[in-house]
């Protein structure tokens, strides 16, 4: 799993990737368009940073994204939740693992036809001895508790269906998403943005996602890069 886990992060430094804040009109939008989490993507203080700026404003977020950090994307997930004005978040391509609970924050979800949901239980990196990793265990317990208690406040599913959903890696078409009470509505006015985002570390990604991958260099990646080496360097 962790070599999974580092060679995701790696992958996407290669993607193609936006978080943009535009200001005109009534309603600002801000593009988040990359992993969640500060060493390899958008930081949760870039998010509500952006939503302080705004001052209140009517907000549009529009998220493609693969997932990330549970611990930035909770905090994305406050910021939103404690924005002044309306919050409407667009999954305009993917919205998975933590990207999900991000979206759901704001005070509608619509999604793009083609788009997908994914929902999982926690993953982590970790180290240490049997002790440690027993409590480590018990972390990921809870942040899995925070994450279905957040699931079931927005579809009204039951507890244990939540929780199958997420052992089994779901990744819910648009449609489903709707279907099941995770998005609000389907977008009538835009397709689903195609996948530039390797997914090779989950179980169940859907070939049509899969076949859609675009792998664009990005244009500066060496922060990211330094940081991806200690990483490695400290979970080995």
């Amino acid at each position: 799993m962790r070599n999974r886990l580092l060679n995701l992060i790696k992958d996407n430094l290669k993607a193609e990737k936006k978080f943009e804040v535009r200001a005109e009109g009534d309603t600002a939008e801000i593009f988040l368009y990359d992993a969640i989490g500060d060493w390899y993507g958008i930081g949760a203080e870039q998010v509500a940073q952006a939503l302080r700026d705004l001052q209140g404003r009517d907000v549009a977020l529009r998220i493609n994204s693969p997932g990330g950090d549970v611990f930035d994307g909770r905090a994305m997930a406050t910021a939103i939740s404690q924005h002044k004005g309306k919050v409407t978040a667009y999954i305009d391509g993917l919205a998975a693992s933590a990207a999900t609970y991000v979206a759901l924050a704001a005070d509608e979800v619509e999604i793009a036809s083609g788009a997908f949901f994914m929902i999982h239980n926690a993953w982590t990196l970790s180290m240490g001895n049997a002790d440690e990793l027993r409590e480590t265990a018990g972390l990921l317990d809870k942040v899995d508790d925070s994450i279905v208690a957040d699931y079931i406040r927005k579809t009204s599913q039951a507890d244990e269906q939540v929780r199958a959903w997420m052992k089994a890696e779901t990744w819910f078409s648009a449609e489903e998403a709707v279907e099941h009470g995770f998005v609000d509505r389907l977008s009538q006015s835009k397709k689903a943005a195609s996948n530039c985002w390797n997914l090779a570390a989950y179980n169940n990604a859907p070939a049509a996602l899969l076949a859609r991958i675009q792998q664009t260099p990005q244009y500066d990646r060496a922060r990211a890069e330094r940081r991806l080496s200690l990483l490695e360097r400290t979970a080995a």
